[in-house]
């Protein structure tokens, strides 16, 4: 696999993900029509997609995904079937990771910028498990990799839906399948959702940095709460001149 590092905007869902099927995001607020509830059955249709093609129809559908791609990011068929290409993967992380190397101190932590994004370059035998791998071992990332997991993000009329895949899925398969369009299905990282963080997956120095992170974030807040109650009393303290009036 190789590596480009990107900004991007793209949408970031603020709740809580603790199931492996969700609803992220109302496209409108028009009302929809009523006795059409289809969105589970069209989540389960999900997992009922081929998981495999012929040579012939893999060729057919790289021409076309060849053809509407605008990024020139184009896929590549090899020989026996293997083909190769490209896939964006969002890093949606709420966490701070412990890196290692020269780049930061070993066992630093640190929290990744909103927004960060990858484009990967990968083959069609490269699996979910490989893809979490290789972005962390991309900023250096020390944490284990079973704490974190890889998510689809896919539109289903007015609705977005973000669905967990198994290590053992193929992302360049469904990049395939889906097309080039990343409203119809794009890639994100995320921590494993538990409904509890699991204290005991982190080491003794991982506990260690995540409270200095804590008591930082605590102080600042502290600091900001002080700050603005100064100045509503100073406020206050002017309006209540003004009221009295020189002495």
């Amino acid at each position: 696999m190789t590596w480009n590092s990107t900004m991007s905007s793209g949408y970031s869902s603020l709740e809580e993900d603790s199931e492996e099927y969700f609803f992220t995001a109302r496209t409108s607020f028009f009302k929809k029509p009523s006795g059409k509830i289809t969105e589970k059955k069209d989540v389960e249709k999900e997992r009922e997609l081929r998981t495999e093609f012929s040579n012939e129809e893999i060729w057919q559908r790289i021409e076309q995904y060849n053809l509407l791609t605008k990024d020139h990011l184009k896929m590549t068929l090899g020989a026996g079937g293997l083909y190769t290409g490209f896939i964006k993967v969002q890093m949606d992380l709420r966490r701070p990771m412990t890196v290692q190397g020269s780049q930061r101190r070993a066992g630093e932590a640190f929290y990744l910028p909103q927004g960060v994004s990858n484009t990967l370059h990968v083959s069609s035998n490269t699996t979910v498990k490989e893809v979490i791998v290789g972005l962390l071992g991309k900023f250096t990332v020390a944490d284990n990799p079973a704490k974190y997991a890889l998510y689809k993000r896919y539109r289903r009329e007015e609705q977005v839906y973000t669905c967990k895949l198994a290590d053992a899925e193929k992302p360049l398969f469904l990049r395939l399948v889906a097309g080039p369009d990343p409203d119809l299905l794009s890639f994100v990282l995320k921590e494993q959702q538990t409904g509890e963080v699991m204290w005991d997956a982190f080491s003794i120095p991982e506990l260690k940095n995540f409270l200095r992170i804590l008591e930082k974030e605590e102080q600042e807040q502290k600091d900001a709460v002080i700050r603005r109650y100064e100045t509503y009393r100073q406020r206050l303290q002017e309006a209540l001149l003004e009221v009295r009036g020189p002495s």
